[in-house]
């Protein structure tokens, strides 16, 4: 071949190669960007997973493809000619052209599907459902390379954030005041303002900015603020919830999520130990106490209610909280079908459930199961009982023991009593039996143990209770009388061996009784056996010290603990989502849409948890990644933090978000204190929040990020920070919730004549965290500033600016204290001049000199302030007993400084 036609044929050759490049490649058109969001927005609402009209959905590949009611597939790949798909789209006939009796598609979105089918109709996965990779960053990422004049190198977060930039013509802003942004650091790690010696310290050049971040992120103040921030996911709260909402005991729960916060316990484990720590090997009083997250549910205790109903409702709430903490999922709905827009079909939802739907809780009175917080002498006494089992009964035998003395399970409640004659449910709750009546538990398996443990209470002594195999004539199990306790009792009773299940006849005789009186309330019975070594030197204490140990009243926290094997449930699919219509039965499954299941973990919670927190599943550590991005600049890099599913928002940066997501599963161990710091400690956090017309023009949301994080400050963080700025704040940590000032009315109980007891002392100025959250009535300035009820798990909160917040930061009992507090100070300090007073109450609140037009602003506030309490006793010592004035008129100007926006708000 001559040269001249060589040359001709590698023309011919790159512009074929080109052609084929362009048309196989840049042209390809993409399901999950293109494709899916037109299906999602005309398509599926008719042809998805509530409705599947003409037997066609677009919601699931193998449904897409499948022959309809017409006998041929809607979509031929590689045909759209002859796809029924585009015929109906472009028919002529409205009534027979689709989407029925709505707008028809646009040009460009039918030649698109057109593209797309003609290319082969390749279906896609939503990009949150593809796995986290590996980030390809350049060698030494610089502003140099992305079109600037600088060539430093940029941190990642920076060069991503940076990238988005350039694209949308915005440049970052200027790095920000020194003292503001160690403000800003200090609220976003700690929830708290900095303290004296932090702000010395960086000031004088002692420490750098990272040495700053590194003392803030060892702080314990670290672990309450980031704690809040989880009880919200958790819906942590003091009380039941629904009608009553009485009290409850679940402060330990909040205790371990702070101390798991500042020890760094890595997210995975964190994960499985409030999903499964007590299917782990031995599991500690921590893992154990962990598990509460899911106890955390409502539990409605009113008379009349049924206990399945609402034992079924806080299953239905473990998933779909599970699914919206870990995998920013919205299940809810596929309770009743399958997903209207994410592949998720209905069957999987109750696959799901099947992992939760195991444990003992029933929506019981007392919540039980609850873990037992043993004091150290009663922990000694329980080390010599399991001593003496061990040893006159093995290994084996010791645990078990061990295992009911911290949470005593398994047991039968007693409102699964049946067959009642002349006996009822007491309030729906306990058996009660009238004299001469009966009632019958079906099924129990008693273990083969020589002994029943009866929790009861009685009004009356002397009950004679027999306990029957089968009915009234069958054989005697037990016989014994119930004495009158003087509270709710546990009494032990000898119990005839049975080797297999067996139904209980319970019947009762009390000749003192009336024909309807309850001879007693039976709350519960378990089969534990008797103490072997009767006779033997040592057992009659042991034995005293067993039967006190039942007695225990002291703190008992609800957990989740697994039913045994011989009371395992069953679930089945609830048709229409109705929990008294079963479907099919199904098993425990993970949806397949998510993530590869492992097939040597065990087919429980414990197994589920450890799915998602598998580097496989690819919505974990995005979520977990997006959630503390929220937290830290206002939004997330998904805005909608509850769903990536394929309605969510599109994320602003996709790289940076998988970056971080793969970081912190392979670099960081999933610790949550590396991934935190390396968002503080980049430029895109460390810019100035001020914001100018044209910057606001362009970005008014800041999704790219072009200046720092700048917005309202939380409830309790609003609080804490007054009560910090001024001197009052308490750093006591852990313990019962405490009762701040609140108005009077405003927590009334029904029923239980339970009422808000103000708090004394120490416990007055507590952190935020440790108030009382009574769900049907919180705290009023939480509520105020946008906190939640704690009835749901609630992922991000509302910000909202209302007039009545003004009202409570001017009125509310904290502020005013905090405010006298602070201005006592502050007078001290300036030898009693107000212009210096004043300068110093505003670099007190927000760590920069005033400027002066604020401070003649103040200034005039406090003269026309001393003028009023000059001319009017009454009105200063109403105000602020016993003080002078010129301290009630400084008290004014530090109330007012205190609501200003730049106080209340993160710099």
């Amino acid at each position: 071949m001559n040269r001249e036609k060589w040359a001709i044929f590698l023309t011919l050759a790159v512009g074929l190669a080109l052609v084929y490049f362009f048309w196989t490649g840049e042209e390809k058109v993409d399901f999950s960007t293109e494709i899916k969001p037109i299906l999602n927005k005309h398509c599926i609402s008719c042809h998805g997973g509530v409705k599947k009209n003409g037997g066609f959905s677009v919601l699931f590949e193998e449904d897409a493809f499948a022959p309809t009611e017409s006998g041929h597939p809607a979509i031929i790949p590689g045909d759209a000619n002859g796809s029924e798909l585009i015929k109906r789209l472009t028919h002529s006939d409205p009534e027979l052209r689709m989407p029925y009796q709505r707008a028809q598609l646009s040009e460009e979105e039918i030649e698109l599907l057109k593209e797309w089918i003609d290319q082969g109709a390749k279906w896609g996965k939503h990009w949150a459902y593809e796995p986290v990779q590996e980030p390809k960053l350049p060698a030494n990422p610089t502003a140099a390379s992305l079109g600037g004049n600088e060539s430093n190198t940029l941190a990642p977060i920076d060069f991503f954030v940076r990238e988005k930039l350039e694209t949308q013509g915005l440049t970052p802003s200027p790095q920000e005041n020194s003292m503001r942004l160690l403000r800003r650091v200090a609220l976003d790690i700690t929830g708290l303002p900095p303290s004296d010696a932090l702000v010395k310290d960086f000031s004088s050049g002692k420490i750098n900015y990272e040495q700053a971040v590194d003392q803030l992120l060892s702080s314990e103040a670290y672990g309450e603020k980031w704690a809040t921030w989880w009880l919200d996911l958790a819906r942590y709260a003091d009380t039941k919830g629904y009608e009553r909402d009485v009290s409850r005991t679940f402060w330990p729960y909040r205790d371990w999520v702070i101390r798991a916060f500042n020890d760094d316990k890595p997210f995975d484990e964190f994960t499985i130990e409030q999903l499964a720590g007590d299917l782990l090997p031995n599991p500690s009083q921590d893992q154990l106490s962990a598990t509460a997250f899911h106890r955390n549910t409502m539990n409605n205790d009113e008379g009349g209610t049924e206990d399945e109903e609402f034992r079924v409702a806080a299953v239905l709430d473990r998933v779909n909280t599970t699914y919206e903490v870990w995998q920013s999922s919205t299940m809810a709905c596929v309770q009743c079908h399958s997903h209207p827009y994410d592949p998720i079909r209905q069957e999987e939802y109750y696959q799901s459930y099947a992992f939760f739907n195991n444990t003992r809780d029933e929506d019981t009175h007392d919540e039980e199961p609850r873990l037992r917080f043993y004091e150290e002498a009663e922990q000694t006494k329980i080390n010599s009982i399991l001593k003496w089992v061990e040893q006159e009964e093995g290994k084996e035998a010791a645990q078990s023991r061990s295992d009911f003395l911290k949470f005593y399970e398994p047991k039968y409640a007693a409102h699964l009593a049946t067959d009642f004659n002349k006996a009822e449910l007491i309030d729906t709750k306990w058996l009660g039996i009238w004299p001469g009546g009966s009632a019958v538990y079906k099924n129990i398996n008693t273990q083969g143990s020589d002994q029943m443990l009866l929790d009861f209470r009685s009004a009356i002594d002397g009950t004679k209770m027999v306990i029957r195999k089968d009915g009234p004539e069958g054989e005697i199990l037990a016989s014994f009388v119930l004495k009158k306790p003087s509270m709710e009792t546990i009494q032990e009773i000898t119990f005839k061996v049975v080797d297999s299940p067996v139904n209980l006849y319970f019947e009762a005789q009390n000749p003192s009784a009336k024909p309807q009186q309850n001879t007693s309330a039976i709350v519960w019975f378990a089969f534990v056996p008797s103490l072997k070594g009767k006779g033997k030197p040592g057992y009659a204490e042991i034995q005293k010290t067993w039967t006190e140990l039942l007695a225990f009243r002291g703190t008992r926290l609800p957990i989740l603990i697994e039913n045994p094997s011989y009371m395992v449930r069953k679930t089945h699919v609830f048709e229409r989502g109705n929990w008294m219509i079963s479907g099919e039965q199904v098993n425990p499954e993970a949806p397949k849409a998510w993530g590869n299941w492992d097939s040597s973990w065990p087919k429980n919670r414990l197994g589920f948890a450890y799915w998602l927190t598998s580097s496989d599943n690819p919505l974990t550590a995005r979520t977990l990644v997006n959630r503390v991005w929220d937290q830290i600049f206002g939004r997330g890099l998904v805005a909608t933090l509850e769903d990536m599913g394929t309605q969510s928002d599109s994320p602003s940066h996709p790289e940076l978000l998988d970056y971080l997501a793969w970081k912190t599963i392979h670099d960081y161990q999933w610790s949550m204190k590396s991934l935190i710091r390396e968002i503080v400690t980049s430029s895109t956090y460390r810019q100035s929040s001020d914001i100018s017309p044209s910057l606001f023009q362009a970005d008014p949301q800041n999704q790219w990020y072009a200046r720092g994080p700048r917005f309202r400050l939380s409830a309790e963080q609003i609080r804490d920070q007054a009560l910090a700025s001024s001197g009052l704040l308490n750093r006591k940590m852990y313990g019962k919730p405490v009762m701040p000032p609140q108005p009077e009315g405003i927590w009334q109980t029904v029923y239980n004549g339970e009422s808000w007891v103000e708090s004394e002392g120490e416990d007055r100025y507590r952190r935020g965290i440790y108030t009382f959250l009574k769900r049907t009535s919180p705290y009023p300035s939480f509520i105020t500033f946008d906190a939640g009820s704690r009835e749901v798990c609630l992922g991000k909160r509302l910000v909202t600016n209302t007039p009545l917040q003004a009202l409570a930061t001017l009125n509310d009992p904290v502020f005013l204290e905090a405010a006298k507090n602070l201005s006592e100070k502050a007078w001290e300090v300036s030898q009693q001049n107000p212009e210096k007073a004043i300068e110093k109450l505003y670099e007190t609140l927000v760590f920069q000199p005033i400027s002066s037009g604020k401070k003649q602003t103040m200034r005039e506030l406090y003269i026309s302030s001393k003028n009023t309490f000059d001319q009017s006793l009454e009105e200063k010592e109403a105000f602020y007993p016993g003080a002078s004035s010129e301290l009630a008129a400084l008290t004014v100007v530090a109330n007012a400084l205190m609501n200003l926006d730049e106080y209340l708000t993160k710099p």
